[in-house]
């Protein structure tokens, strides 16, 4: 019965790393980064430097305990064995919900994304068409689940190079704009680097973090990594650069082109640096690469959120139905439990006026950043409970121990902080207090369930 209810191991090291990369770069790269370019002007690219570098942390933190003790649950079981399972509870449910919210937005884009190339047919067709589709995708093996995902996020990525590569033309040597280099000017020349100061750059932290959202899937991805000893620490180690110099190097080219105050005033910067190009059909190579982007984040929100329910089941904290595995190995019902919470969760989703949408993408941000503060409060409680000596031998042991998860801790404290410090965003922070409460009054249940 065990091997009967048991993930199977297929996901090599270029899935995982596609995974990671698809995950984290999305709508926050496509359209949150101009908002946090409004914020801080071409300084962003420091706020995203920092951002990526706590990232690094959060990541290694995971690693470690992934590739010390390779689980589907990943942090929530690490939060279970080391803070205790209240701990565990909450950090798993918490990033359901998480996705689940993410996953309203997904879905909902693709619709929006659809109606732009077929304007006569309802956005309703199209979002119950790609549930069906993805929820197809989730109940073959993980195998099968990995290439699909290794193409949509290679599409988008290839696509996002080639702006890079075409905007250092358009700097350095004028190709597309009759040969006049714009050079990098427009990063001081309207206000300063620090155009809004030094306050600007921090406020901005709070929309860049939101962009970093998703690489956590990295530690979900060990439970069913074909050698996670080996493939978790490649994959961890290649990842965070590169999402790093595929954000920084983006927005330094669209900032170094356009006056960063006229980001996304004129229409999306990535269609209009492939216009500069002579791209007539520069609007409908943007709407691919987001409908791929969309298409790839909802295959990774409802594999994370599968795996994570059957982890919880497996914990007690979640039904015991959750456990069960199809003969490919997938969790099936909890791939359809996803689904069906898609189609009711896109019906509210049109009946919501946009500042409502605005609190609830907020607190997808909350429930992020709470995630990766149990990550690595748990790595921190770790080596507590194995010692200096035992530490020591760990394989794939995160610099600075200790410290630096420490120092990572108050740096998401800080993005707490700053959530409750917008007006528009502050609620998000008392919906947050009325989940955990929600959670509270569930919790006996599970008990039950152990």
């Amino acid at each position: 019965m065990q091997q009967k209810n048991t993930l199977k191991r297929g996901l090599s090291i270029r899935h995982i790393r596609f995974m990671a990369l698809g995950s984290a770069i999305g709508t926050g790269l496509f359209y949150g980064s101009a908002d946090a370019i409004r914020m801080a002007g071409p300084s962003v690219l420091l706020a995203y430097i920092i951002g990526g570098l706590v990232a690094y942390i959060i990541m290694r933190a995971l690693g470690e305990m992934s590739v010390n003790n390779p689980s589907a649950s990943s942090f929530s079981r690490y939060a279970n064995d080391y803070l205790g399972p209240w701990a565990g509870y909450l950090t798993g449910w918490t990033y359901c919900f998480e996705i689940l919210i993410v996953g309203i937005a997904d879905v909902t884009a693709f619709g929006v994304y659809m109606g732009v190339w077929f304007p006569e047919v309802p956005h309703w067709i199209w979002v119950l068409s790609v549930v069906f589709i993805i929820g197809a995708i989730n109940m073959m093996s993980v195998k099968t689940f990995g290439e699909v995902e290794f193409w949509f996020s290679f599409f988008k990525i290839a696509t996002i190079t080639l702006m890079i590569i075409a905007g250092f033309g358009m700097i350095i040597w004028g190709i597309g704009n009759g040969g006049q280099p714009t050079g990098i000017s427009n990063l001081w020349a309207h206000g300063g680097f620090f155009a809004h100061g030094l306050v600007g750059m921090l406020l901005s932290l709070q929309m860049v973090m939101f962009a970093y959202g998703g690489i956590e899937i990295i530690g979900i991805t060990a439970g069913e990594a074909e050698n996670p000893e080996k493939s978790i620490p490649k994959a961890i180690n290649s990842v965070p650069w590169r999402i790093l110099v595929f954000y920084v190097a983006t927005l330094f080219v669209i900032m170094a082109i356009y006056p960063w105050n006229q980001v996304g005033t004129q229409g999306s910067p990535f269609v209009l640096t492939f216009q500069h190009l002579g791209i007539a059909a520069a609007a409908s190579i943007l709407n691919f690469v987001v409908i791929t982007a969309s298409l790839s984040a909802i295959n990774s929100d409802i594999f994370g959120v599968g795996r994570m329910l059957h982890g919880l089941a497996e914990q007690g904290q979640a039904p015991a139905i959750f456990r069960k595995v199809s003969s490919r190995g997938a969790p099936a019902v909890t791939v359809v439990v996803m689904m069906v919470a898609l189609l009711v969760a896109v019906l509210l989703n049109y009946l919501m006026p946009e500042k409502v949408f605005l609190v609830i993408a907020s607190l997808a941000t909350f429930a992020t950043v709470w995630v990766w503060i149990m990550i690595l409060l748990s790595q921190i409680a770790s080596r507590i409970k194995m010692g200096k000596e035992a530490a020591k031998s760990l394989k794939f042991a995160l610099p600075g121990g200790v410290l630096l998860s420490s120092l990572a801790v108050i740096f998401l404290v800080f993005i707490i902080a700053l959530i409750g410090y917008f007006p528009d965003t502050r609620l998000s922070l008392y919906a947050g207090a009325v989940w955990v409460v929600l959670l509270m009054l569930g919790y006996p249940l599970t008990r039950r369930n152990r």
